[in-house]
């Protein structure tokens, strides 16, 4: 289950951090915050807006996924 939360109230901006894969020259980033045992999800681009907060074993799971290519849809 996801909540939605303002991303000021859960992280310092310390805390918050891009993939090191993200050029951000686009500015289509997301970034990550731990939020143990959780982890909070925030537009780069809305760092006062909300952020999704999501159990760290689902989060970890997506991550999985995205490294398999488990969500790639090009064929």
């Amino acid at each position: 289950m996801n909540r939605t939360r303002k991303s000021t109230d859960l992280a310092p901006e310390g805390a918050w951090f891009k993939s090191s894969h993200s050029s951000g020259a686009e500015g289509n980033c997301v970034e990550a915050a731990d939020l143990e045992p959780e982890v909070g999800v925030r537009d780069s681009k809305d760092k006062a807006g909300p952020a999704l907060v999501f159990p760290k074993s689902s989060w970890t799971a997506f991550v999985t996924g995205v490294r398999t290519g488990e969500f790639d849809t090009r064929a």
